[in-house]
């Protein structure tokens, strides 16, 4: 049952009312505390993955070898749109500039440059095509290749990439430089292709038959999807695809970590190995 209630004591709720209002009209600060809090600020997530996941398992000879005689060393980074950094918010913020400064970091007294040389779209094939301006002209000493997502997305067939991927890799080393292949990136629109898994696993296979390192970013970042747990629009870009600039700054840090690991392995191999005087 409801209360009536009197006129009276409805008089001196409205006139309680009336005395609020004019005090926030007259005090602006009033206003601001009664407003809704401003959403937290979600800290990143913390960027690792196991070492044997990012472990580089052939050792980075021309690096190590450049970096002990104290010369300048030269990195190219060639690929797609994962290269040139499609979902990063600047250029800056893609990772082979991202892996400059953290090698800078690791190794603040060596001389060493990292060139972005991805294309948006770009197939293997698109890659050999400019191999010599974009590879071979630059004199690298080494090559850091991102290859295999674009085939997996528009359905093309393993073995003309596998072919093209042996000839790259050859021309690489004919250079005398090092080389990393790095394989697709763990994405929505990338596990949608069946053929995924059997990309990842040629180039694996394609690493070892040329016995030159392979960065496993799919199992890295499938790492921080399912064991991490950070989502996915914390590690892409909306479009469900692309890397963002947290993903990009932390494959950039665990590659660095391990392009550096990879180059003191080889110092230890050839002093152990080195003739006595």
């Amino acid at each position: 049952m409801f209360k009536i209630v009197s006129r009276p004591f409805r008089a001196t709720i409205s006139l309680a009312c009336a005395a609020i209002a004019a005090v926030l009209v007259h005090n602006p600060l009033s206003a601001e505390t009664v407003s809704p809090a401003a959403a937290p600020v979600m800290p990143a997530p913390v960027c690792g993955a196991p070492a044997a996941l990012t472990l580089l398992n052939q050792p980075l000879t021309r690096i190590s070898n450049l970096l002990r005689a104290g010369q300048p060393v030269h990195i190219v980074a060639l690929g797609s749109s994962s290269t040139a950094g499609a979902g990063a918010s600047s250029p800056a913020h893609a990772y082979p500039a991202r892996l400059e400064a953290e090698l800078h970091t690791l190794a603040p007294n060596a001389k060493i440059t990292v060139t972005n040389r991805g294309v948006n779209g770009e197939e293997v094939s698109d890659m050999i095509a400019r191999f010599e301006q974009s590879v071979a002209d630059e004199k690298p000493d080494l090559v850091l290749w991102q290859v295999g997502s674009n085939a997996i997305l528009r359905d093309h067939p393993l073995e003309p990439a596998a072919k093209l991927i042996n000839q790259g890799v050859s021309r690489i080393k004919a250079l005398g430089a090092d080389v990393v292949l790095i394989d697709p990136q763990f994405a929505p629109k990338v596990l949608a292709k069946i053929e995924v898994d059997d990309m990842v696993e040629l180039i694996g296979a394609l690493g070892k038959q040329a016995n030159v390192n392979v960065f496993h970013r799919f199992a890295t970042m499938r790492y921080w999807r399912q064991a991490a747990n950070i989502p996915y629009n914390v590690m892409l870009s909306e479009d469900e695809l692309h890397m963002n600039d947290w993903s990009y700054g932390c494959l950039a840090k665990l590659l660095a970590g391990s392009i550096m690991e990879a180059s003191s392995r080889a110092t230890v191999t050839a002093t152990a190995t080195a003739p006595a005087r």
